[in-house]
């Protein structure tokens, strides 16, 4: 569909309308997925960031024991999503793993645009594709880093769009297989991260209210509910299942899945909220910069139009975006990734809206355009950036590199605080379960752990303090602080300021960090 305007209109809504019909092609959604892809691949020129970092050390030390899902090293995270960077590492090394992420980007372009040809027209995928892909590449949100919500997303949307076949399709069997389809997605991508149960919800809803509203029968709704939830419990037997033939205690694989998160929510609320709220304020800037707001509050000021003309998708849209911003809400960190759980349901709300020739479907599409322009103009910033960190090689990871120089044969390093990025870079091993700081609070809150650990026999060569030993107001820093003096000598120092201790009584060259900014 193309707006027409008047002959002798202003200049600028003569562009407008000229921008628009540009979007208006038949081929916006596989240009648009395209660029999705590519405008993902400078990422390939940055370091690895502290997540990404984690997951590849975790991959590669991976021994399942009874007591420990992963053997060597903790990490809250379901084991599809481990296995996912263990495949890409072992294919490609550890930077294929952003390869992966940023095709997975391109196939939810696609899919978000299958998604709103479904529910509304060519003209709502066309508009939908080019939001999509507005969101994925925009650095503001993150255009370098992938991890499960990324990885999920395009399962997401693939389990979306295989609900609406199951329950629009003419043949039952056809229904059926579409049905157990759509659970199966909706199930790997609680695999890939344990709170995205965003396909879980959009097939009830849409079953339940598409029985509501006399599109299903009872007989059919029962039939495709038994589907979606078989096609579901398949990813949850196979881990259950692997977790069984490996060793592993399922009491293990459900507090590491899901009943640490509830622990390290206390952490969160213990310690001062003064990181949180500043990183929630960022969060807030972020969401309206790329646009999701202005998306998502549209639908929400047009609920009630939308809601008369199509209550099936208008619940589930709705129901989607409600769980989608609890689990954001309820992880209490509030990092800018956190916003990439709310694409499936934006795209939703683009499509619902786009679809329109009114002055509703036009406020949308220029939603989306400034959406596409704020992610254009900030990508070229983030472009400039990153070819200037790769030059730079990252400042954060030079300590570990430095440490990388000095060490001997068999030298093992731990990193205070976390900072992944570190403990891969140097390429030691460390002799404690922690490469992050919330878990480190969280199981080891007095450091009881870690000060056995540096008197005992297994004590690591190296330690790095990447915060201060007395961080997060822990009284028990300072009893940490007192064994370091005792066995410890400081030997060097990381960019940012960040101690480098060598073990007393072994002999190594001091350690020398250059060039940290």
């Amino acid at each position: 569909m193309t707006v027409g305007t008047p002959t002798g209109a202003h200049p600028l809504r003569r562009y407008a309308t000229g921008l628009f019909s540009l979007i208006d092609s038949r081929w916006t959604p596989l240009v648009a997925a395209a660029a999705a892809v590519l405008l993902r691949l400078p990422a390939l020129a940055t370091p690895l960031r502290s997540d990404e970092s984690g997951f590849l050390l975790v991959a590669r030390a991976w021994d399942p024991q009874p007591d420990s899902l992963f053997g060597p090293y903790f990490v809250d995270r379901p084991p599809l999503l481990i296995a996912a960077v263990r495949l890409a590492d072992w294919v490609g090394g550890p930077y294929f793993l952003r390869v992966v992420g940023a095709v997975a980007c391109g196939l939810l372009v696609l899919a978000a645009a299958q998604v709103a040809r479904l529910i509304a027209n060519d003209l709502a995928a066309r508009w939908t594709a080019v939001a999509v892909a507005a969101l994925t590449v925009n650095p503001l949100i993150d255009a370098e880093a992938v991890k499960g919500e990324l990885l999920a997303l395009p399962v997401i949307m693939g389990s979306f769009w295989l609900t609406l076949l199951a329950v629009r399709s003419s043949s039952a069997r056809l229904a059926v297989l579409a049905a157990v389809l759509a659970g199966v997605l909706a199930g790997v991508a609680v695999g890939l991260k344990q709170n995205l149960v965003a396909g879980l919800v959009f097939a009830a809803v849409v079953l339940v209210m598409s029985r509501l509203t006399g599109r299903l029968s009872g007989r059919q709704l029962l039939r495709l509910g038994g589907a979606a939830a078989v096609g579901a419990a398949i990813p949850v037997a196979i881990t259950v299942g692997w977790a069984l033939a490996v060793g592993v205690h399922l009491s293990t694989l459900a507090y590491t899945v899901y009943g640490f998160r509830s622990d390290a929510a206390l952490v969160i609320a213990e310690q001062s909220a003064a990181a949180p709220l500043g990183r929630a304020l960022t969060l807030v800037l972020v969401a309206i910069g790329a646009g999701l707001v202005f998306v998502i509050g549209g639908f929400l000021v047009h609920l009630a139009g939308e809601w008369r003309d199509d209550p099936v998708i208008t619940a589930a849209t709705l129901a989607v975006l409600v769980v989608d911003v609890a689990g954001l809400v309820a992880g209490g960190s509030y990092w800018r990734d956190y916003l990439f759980p709310l694409v499936p349901a934006t795209a939703l709300c683009a499509a619902m809206l786009a679809r329109r020739s009114s002055r509703r479907g036009r406020a949308m599409r220029t939603v989306i355009v400034a959406a596409a322009a704020s992610s254009a103009l900030v990508v070229v910033g983030w472009i400039g950036l990153a070819a200037n960190e790769a030059r730079e090689a990252g400042t954060e990871i030079r300590g570990g590199q430095a440490i990388a120089e000095a060490s001997a044969p068999g030298d093992t390093l731990v990193v205070f605080g976390g900072h992944a990025e570190v403990q891969l870079a140097s390429g030691l091993r460390s002799p404690y379960p922690h490469l992050w700081s919330l878990p480190m609070r969280t199981l080891d809150p007095e450091y009881v752990e870690l000060r056995a650990l540096l008197s005992g026999p297994e004590a690591p060569t190296w330690l790095m303090a990447s915060v201060p030993f007395d961080a997060w107001d822990n009284p028990a820093g300072a009893a940490l602080a007192a064994d370091v003096d005792r066995f410890y000598v400081r030997h060097g120092t990381g960019c940012f300021d960040r101690p480098i201790y060598l073990h007393r009584g072994l002999d190594r060259p001091a350690v020398t960090v250059a060039h940290c900014r």
